[in-house]
């Protein structure tokens, strides 16, 4: 059997957006109706058809990295963040300051060191320039759509600066209801080519004349159990 190769995506947002029950929904299309909080770190597996219905479909993990966002852990949690292929920033659509904190979110895993919030000044912060010398894909999610009676007529004029700033896609989900990432559905397609971006960038982009195959990391065996979730 050949080996799978893999990507590791960060999921980071703040504390009780609902990382986890987001995680759960992609990967095991159901939903989670008790989780915990996260504390650390909890990961999460699916099979992923990269450009899938084409002569180049091939599967690959994509590893999702649900980071524990209370801030008592944010010295540590930085352990977590190298090496990185793609992050998600999750915001709850509720709730206007988790989305003005994916700044914040998405310099924190840039930076890597997790000493940004004591020597940068988050309004210097140039979201664009930073993913432009990185190169890493990222995907905008807010949450809680049930709970956004008031934001569904305006969603569509609502996407995060962030997100703007990033030229990242922005979907808006229900985490509660399965068909939220219905096959064929506009949020599914954009988690899909998300997923084909992240693996793009990892394995193909910048490598022209070298084979696929002969970039091939160790064959996936998970470390950890995927069955251990939390609610953050």
């Amino acid at each position: 059997m050949a080996a799978i190769d893999k990507v590791k995506i960060l999921v980071v947002g703040d504390s009780g957006v609902g990382k986890t029950s987001l995680t759960h929904l992609i990967c095991q299309q159901q939903t989670i109706s008790n989780p915990s909080w996260t504390i650390g770190c909890s990961v999460e597996v699916k099979l992923h058809e990269y450009k899938e219905g084409t002569p180049n479909q091939r599967t690959y993990f994509i590893e999702l990295w649900d980071i524990g966002g209370s801030q008592s852990h944010q010295n540590t949690r930085s352990v977590f963040y190298n090496p990185t292929n793609g992050i998600i920033l999750v915001h709850d659509l509720t709730n206007r300051k988790s989305q003005q904190n994916l700044q914040k979110w998405l310099q924190e895993v840039l930076n890597k060191d997790g000493n940004y919030s004591k020597h940068k000044s988050f309004d210097d912060f140039d979201p664009e320039h930073f993913v432009g010398s990185t190169q890493i894909p990222i995907l905008v999610i807010g949450t809680k759509l049930d709970l956004a009676a008031e934001v569904r007529s305006s969603l569509y004029r609502r996407s995060s600066t962030i997100a703007e700033e990033c030229g990242a896609d922005e979907i808006f989900l229900d985490c509660h209801q399965v068909r939220s990432l219905a096959a064929g559905s506009s949020s599914s397609v954009k988690l899909s080519r998300f997923f084909d971006k992240v693996i793009e960038r990892r394995y193909y982009a910048n490598r022209e004349g070298i084979s696929p195959d002969k970039r091939r990391i160790p064959v996936y065996s998970p470390q950890y159990s995927p069955k251990f979730y939390h609610n953050d």
